[in-house]
């Protein structure tokens, strides 16, 4: 061993019947501090396995402890020596077996196959006796070394061996067949199981590699062996090799693949290596995912006790709490907001009941209680179409309200974000009707947020919408400058009011169609609300399914249309705006609807 060596390393297993394992656990994991040992010790009711270093008078006072309990006597340690600690810490665990096999009846306490020392397996390999070594470790393991001409069970944990070998070749039952594996520990359960299938002359190196390279050296193999610590790889001289093991993917690195550009120490390897335009892929395969689960069934579908604040305007100050409920929402009626009083269900933060008749004061909040509400039904088919540090952007389905109101709280597109990135909540910088379809920006943190929302605000985004509508608009291109209400009217509908807002869209006709709808390009360069309906609606030109702006002038008596209605023809297709981080344009989005392409 190097001069430099001072802490010895020891690998041991041993199969027998214990008892007492929570004390044992507790005694073990006290003496090992004490004697500043380090490690992983696992106790079960079938034995133990361990991998352990320290001081070699420490270490070997823990084997001497060890071989003192009942069906441990015959503990047989392999040793090695590195320059310094390979463990961070010392573990003692019960697990329900030493090593995780999930094969009922293999017992190795009571019955394990034939051994065959090292000395007689090299004695073999150099006669050229016919046998078939078979390595029962994982991929990754075999990665850095193996017996040469060895057949490679091909699994990726040792609970996928069963079937490995359900998929051998039948000649394979009728002959010698060698089982290896790094120190000897799963052969005591994988070669008795090959014998159980059907192998019939199936032998288990003692001690594994690390005993084959103490005894044999490199004799018939190539390569290193992977060992379970911070060492990665030893060499048939049981010396700390070069390799390393990837942070992400867990693959063990020779010094050539470290030396790979793609490798980056804890990011990646060139094994786990993506490029961006992958990584995106994966990143947005992995939302979706997410978003499945968070909407199967949707939130709201599932009967909850909803709670909703009630602020009372300066308008209601010295009101009754009767009359402040109709004039907030004046859209219930006043008999209906009587029997909610009755059953009382206003009440204040502290669940006092707040009668119909009781005087309320400007600022106070109360909270309304709607018990075993279920929402109504919306689309949750959320596509995400990019993500970074800073943004989120989302091809919105429709019908899907963005943010909590009326009938929606739970089946909202922010509800549901926040659940898919708890707990990060995204911001919202611009709004997209329940309706609406297409490109919705959402930002990470309230500081990117600041950056992207004022840019809205003063005109600098650049919005594209796709819209049908009913009727063919003389004009290839038109502008429409009509201002817009401030307030709210009808179901929170606006209207053109000559005092109202200043407003303009640009529109341009792409296709004037036989049914006598037409599909319109249509940009808005201020950001009123619903705009671009309000416009066309005035216009004369109605958007196909638009529920609330009807073709005859009227409003209609619904906001949010139900799942399975003829849609909303409006489709939000591009943004453009200046990224938070890099401070550059860009551009998305969304793919078209159905309704929106060539009939």
């Amino acid at each position: 061993m190097p001069a430099t060596a001072t802490i010895t390393n020891i690998s041991c297993y041993q199969f027998a019947e214990l008892s007492g394992l929570k004390e044992m656990r507790a005694r073990l994991l006290e003496q090992c501090k004490k004697m500043g040992l380090k490690g992983t010790i696992l106790l079960s009711t079938e034995g133990i396995n361990m991998f352990v270093a320290g001081v070699r008078e420490n270490v070997d006072a823990l084997v001497d402890e060890l071989r003192a309990i009942p069906g441990l006597a015959g503990l047989k340690p392999k040793y090695s020596e590195s320059a310094e600690q390979p463990f961070r810490r010392m573990l003692v665990r019960i697990k329900q077996e030493i090593i995780a096999f999930g094969v009922e009846g293999i017992e190795p306490a009571k019955y394990t196959s034939p051994r065959l020392e090292p000395k007689v397996l090299k004695q073999w390999l150099d006669e050229g006796r016919p046998v078939i070594l078979y390595d029962t470790r994982n991929d990754y393991e075999v990665k850095l070394g193996t017996f040469k001409g060895a057949v490679v069970a091909g699994v990726d944990s040792f609970r996928e061996f069963p079937e490995a070998v359900r998929r051998l070749p039948a000649e394979m039952k009728k002959a010698e067949i060698v089982s290896f594996c790094t120190g000897g520990i799963r052969c005591e359960k994988a070669a008795p199981f090959m014998e159980r299938e059907g192998f019939e002359h199936v032998w288990q190196l003692e001690g594994g590699i690390l005993k084959y390279f103490e005894e044999c050296g490199s004799a018939h193999y190539d390569g290193e062996c992977f060992v379970f610590d911070q060492r990665v790889g030893v060499d048939p001289g049981l010396h700390e090799t070069a390799s390393s093991q990837c942070f992400t993917c867990q693959t063990p690195l020779t010094a050539e693949e470290q030396a790979d550009p793609h490798y980056v120490e804890h990011v990646s390897c060139p094994y786990c290596f993506k490029t961006s335009e992958e990584q995106q892929r994966e990143n947005l395969a992995q939302r979706h995912a997410a978003i499945r689960q968070a909407v199967t069934p949707l939130p709201g579908s599932v009967p909850y006790d909803q709670t909703r604040p009630l602020n009372v305007p300066e308008a209601c100050d010295h009101a009754t709490i009767l009359d402040c409920l109709c004039h907030v929402m004046p859209h219930i009626p006043r008999e209906q907001w009587l029997a909610v009083c009755e059953e009382g269900r206003i009440v204040t933060d502290d669940r006092v009941i707040v009668p119909a008749h009781q005087i309320v004061r400007a600022g106070e909040r109360y909270l309304h209680l709607k018990p075993a509400q279920r929402e109504p039904d919306v689309n949750a088919d959320i596509r995400v179409l990019f993500e970074d540090e800073a943004i989120i952007i989302l091809n919105k389905p429709a019908p899907l309200p963005v943010h909590v109101g009326g009938r929606f709280n739970r089946n909202t597109l922010q509800f549901i974000l926040n659940t898919v990135w708890h707990p990060l909540k995204p911001r919202s910088v611009h709004r997209l009707d329940a309706n609406t379809t297409g490109i919705t920006v959402l930002c990470k943190t309230r500081h990117f947020a600041s950056f992207v929302q004022p840019q809205f605000e003063r005109g600098e985004v650049e919005k594209l919408y796709l819209a049908r509508v009913k009727g063919h608009p003389p004009q290839d291109a038109f502008t429409c400058d009509a201002p817009i209400s401030g307030e709210a009217g009808k179901l929170g509908g606006r209207s053109v009011d000559a005092e109202g807002q200043e407003a303009r869209t640009e529109f341009r006709v792409l296709r004037r169609d036989a049914d006598g709808t037409a599909l319109l390009e249509a940009r808005p360069l201020t950001g009123r609300t619903n705009q671009i309906r309000i416009h066309l609606w005035h216009l004369g030109f109605p958007i196909i399914g638009d529920a609330a702006y009807l073709a005859d002038g009227e409003v209609g008596e619904t906001q949010t249309l139900a799942v399975g209605d003829p849609p909303l023809c409006l489709h939000a297709l591009r943004i453009t705006f200046t990224h938070p981080l890099t401070k550059e344009r860009v551009t998305f989005e969304a793919e078209p609807p159905e309704w929106a392409k060539s009939h």
